[in-house]
């Protein structure tokens, strides 16, 4: 579609996404509840996987598959990173935001896969959210969070927020770095791809809707044990960790 308009592929691109989106809702709606969990995570991957395919987005995994119940810490950049997270790691629960539980269709897909919802302006329920982490992977599951608190440009990293990271403390799991990378020819990170600012969730779509031969890198790291960590200092090797596998701007 190279050669096309980019208004023509945008179209064609969020017929696509509407349509997986749909279909999406329909298996939640139809067939979930019959599930078992590798199932589940099968499909989570899959859909993840295509829904990329389906916006332009080619996805580089670099990626050891574990089975350990671990605490995923990923830089944030886009809206999108979910996804790509989940289309190569579809077992894992997201900490998110709780106002994505009331975005039109997309919503009703989170809450399925199991999102753990936060206020993120409330402490109390910052706290009750670190209780339900370390429940879950004190029950063997893999839990992943954004410790930026909010979408960067990529590079460099923001601040982590170690709050999130005592849940793995306490519960003696590791922690799995992850490093996602959005680029373009000419651009090690994309401009595309970035929802920062004042920018809206539409805005930030029709960037992605329209763009050029995006890819996102999405590169696991080897695990950080947490045992006898605190929860700061955990916080700036994480990090360091991070940072060093971004390459400079």
């Amino acid at each position: 579609m190279s050669g096309l308009p980019r208004g023509l592929v945008a179209m064609g691109r969020a017929a696509g996404m509407l349509g997986h989106i749909l279909h999406g809702l329909w298996i939640i709606n139809t067939r979930w509840s019959k599930l078992d969990a590798p199932q589940r995570q099968a499909y989570v991957g899959w859909w993840s996987g295509k829904l990329l395919r389906v916006l332009g987005v080619t996805l580089q995994p670099l990626h050891a598959p574990t089975t350990t119940a671990r605490l995923i810490t990923a830089n944030h950049v886009s809206w999108l990173d979910i996804a790509a997270i989940h289309a190569v790691i579809p077992e894992a629960r997201f900490v998110s935001k709780a106002d994505i539980k009331h975005w039109p269709l997309v919503g009703g897909l989170a809450t399925a896969v199991g999102t753990l919802y936060i206020e993120r302006a409330s402490k109390r329920d910052a706290l009750r959210v670190v209780h339900q982490t370390a429940e879950a992977l004190s029950r063997g599951e893999t839990v992943a969070v954004f410790p930026e608190g909010t979408t960067g440009a990529g590079y460099p990293l923001l601040p982590l927020h170690a709050n999130l990271l005592q849940a793995a403390i306490s519960v003696n799991a590791p922690l799995q770095p992850v490093v996602l990378r959005w680029h373009q020819p000419g651009q090690p990170y994309s401009e595309a791809a970035c929802y920062i600012g004042q920018m809206t969730l539409m805005q930030s779509l029709w960037r992605i809707l329209t763009a050029r031969d995006l890819h996102v890198r999405v590169e696991s790291l080897p695990l950080m044990e947490t045992h006898g960590q605190e929860r700061r200092a955990l916080a700036e090797a994480l990090s360091q960790r991070l940072s060093a596998a971004l390459p400079p701007a």
